[in-house]
């Protein structure tokens, strides 16, 4: 799995290409990007798993609304992750995994940015002659 992000893109935005060399491994590199942002991972203790499972027209808004379901969880229940796996995925629906603890203000987690959203702006899923590559663009 690998990511990189993308420097003075954007100011309020965090930017990531992703690859993998199947979508399976392109969505967790992906959801890795996610989480770096949102903290180091090696700080988050996985005392909480959840199963999610998520759906898309396409391949494109499946993993837009993939990560999508990773801000609302985040938000909804105060939870940063360490870990996301894809168990299922086909081009239009995924079943997950993610392990993770809630937010604790104060703790040995060490908390980075707050991702608020995912945009559509340079959104881009594409088979590459390695396997597959994303692009992402993340408010933060």
């Amino acid at each position: 799995m690998s990511f990189r992000y993308f420097e003075g893109v954007a100011m309020a935005e965090a930017a990531f290409e992703a690859e993998g060399k199947d979508i399976k491994e392109l969505f967790e590199s992906c959801a890795d990007a996610f989480i770096d942002t949102s903290a180091d991972p090696k700080t988050i203790k996985p005392e909480i798993k959840k199963e999610i499972a998520v759906k898309g027209d396409d391949l494109e808004k499946l993993l837009f609304n993939f990560l999508e379901e990773l801000v609302f969880i985040k938000d909804s229940e105060a939870i940063v992750f360490n870990k996301a796996t894809i168990n299922d995925i086909s081009e239009t629906e995924l079943k997950a995994t993610l392990t993770g603890e809630k937010i604790k203000v104060n703790s040995e987690q060490e908390l980075r940015a707050d991702v608020k959203a995912i945009t559509m702006h340079m959104f881009k899923v594409e088979k590459t002659n390695k396997g597959w590559k994303a692009t992402v663009i993340m408010d933060i």
